[in-house]
């Protein structure tokens, strides 16, 4: 069981880490408005917390189809796992930036790798750890559900907040 839980997770990881990759681009690539809910569509940290969030929770979903009955807490744990290394992005990128000024290209891509690496190492720290009431598991998924809407809404409608601001056009949210 733990060896297929570690394979598990490395393969979130290796997913996560990929699809996060190509949807930085996505949205430049093609141009389509639709996709913008997914990928990134500037250079804002936000945008980039998104590219952690949506490949780890398409992964969840997936993993969950395979294995979510071997782990009774199986989305209290993605849900966990996915909010650590989302919100490691801001967290690593601020508190980086603050102490070291403006940060290259290699540091900003491994605060993205260091997110991935962080939420799933932190599952699987969890899965056989954590003992759940049934219906946290509800409540699990429908906080990941309504995090999901929120990236989707704020890529549209963007606070006027620092998170937010992209830093090559110093706009908001879609700026091409």
């Amino acid at each position: 069981m733990k060896k297929n839980l570690f394979i598990w997770q490395f393969a979130g990881i290796t997913f996560t880490a990929v699809l996060g990759t190509l949807l930085h681009f996505f949205y430049e690539w093609t141009g389509v408005k639709i996709f913008a809910l997914i990928s990134a569509v500037n250079e804002s940290t936000f945008e980039h917390m998104k590219l952690v969030f949506v490949p780890a929770f398409i992964f969840a979903i997936i993993q969950g189809i395979f294995s979510k009955n071997d782990y009774p807490c199986f989305w209290v744990v993605k849900l966990i796992g996915i909010t650590i290394g989302t919100l490691l992005v801001p967290i690593l990128f601020y508190t980086l930036g603050g102490s070291f000024g403006e940060l290259s290209a290699v540091i900003n891509i491994a605060i993205f790798f260091v997110s991935v690496i962080v939420g799933y190492l932190v599952e699987l720290f969890l899965f056989n750890r954590l003992s759940c009431k049934w219906w946290l598991t509800g409540l699990a998924i429908t906080i990941l559900v309504c995090i999901l809407i929120l990236f989707f809404v704020f890529t549209f409608y963007p606070p006027k907040i620092p998170l937010f601001l992209d830093p090559v056009t110093n706009g908001y949210g879609i700026t091409k």
